[in-house]
């Protein structure tokens, strides 16, 4: 089985910001890489009243269905490889494979696999860089008419990561911004055009 803990800081940013953060981190366009997250819940959003999230990603002709869900510190992250043809049924039809990691995680979760709908998608311009001790990774992302620029902080140790996030942000004078995951700014974006 494919998991994994993900701690991460994010933040919103301003276009301005993003940009300045690019400069000083020598980030060219050239270092972003388009992704693009196509996003599943039941019509009563199970999953997201359990905190967790479903989505396939495609990204450089490769497709994987992620779980994430709460764990003590951080999201589990239950990762599945897709074929191409998986991927273009799943989206089609809304319908997952019948066997696999992500389906076991639904099923321990009391989500019924034959509820899922698809969502919609969001596509992101990702470029990743180490810094201190984790990896930062700048974010523009479009989605239901709507842009946005984030930063994420990924770390292995949830305490000292969460001061250097600080840190780091305080130090090119952005301000700490409450942000929602992406999957949660999609749904709300998703919400505010019904």
């Amino acid at each position: 089985m494919s998991q994994q803990i993900e701690i991460e800081f994010k933040n919103l940013l301003t276009k301005e910001e993003f940009e300045r953060l690019c400069s000083f981190l020598g980030l060219a366009s050239t270092h972003f890489h388009k992704q693009e997250n196509h996003y599943f819940d039941t019509p009563q959003f199970s999953l997201k009243e359990k905190g967790a999230a479903l989505r396939i990603r495609a990204k450089n002709g490769k497709y994987v269905l992620t779980l994430k869900e709460p764990a003590k510190i951080g999201l589990l992250e239950t990762h599945q490889p897709l074929s191409e043809d998986e991927c273009k049924i799943a989206l089609q039809t809304f319908s997952l494979p019948e066997s696999g990691e992500v389906l076991d995680r639904l099923i321990a979760l009391n989500i019924e696999p034959s509820n899922l709908q698809y969502f919609g998608a969001l596509t992101t311009y990702r470029a990743e860089k180490r810094y201190e001790n984790g990896l930062v990774i700048l974010d523009h992302s479009r989605y239901l008419n709507k842009e946005d620029f984030e930063i994420e902080y990924e770390v292995d140790d949830a305490s000292q990561g969460k001061k250097q996030f600080l840190t780091f942000l305080q130090t090119h004078n952005i301000p700490v911004r409450k942000t929602e995951n992406k999957i949660k700014r999609f749904y709300l974006a998703k919400y505010e055009q019904c």
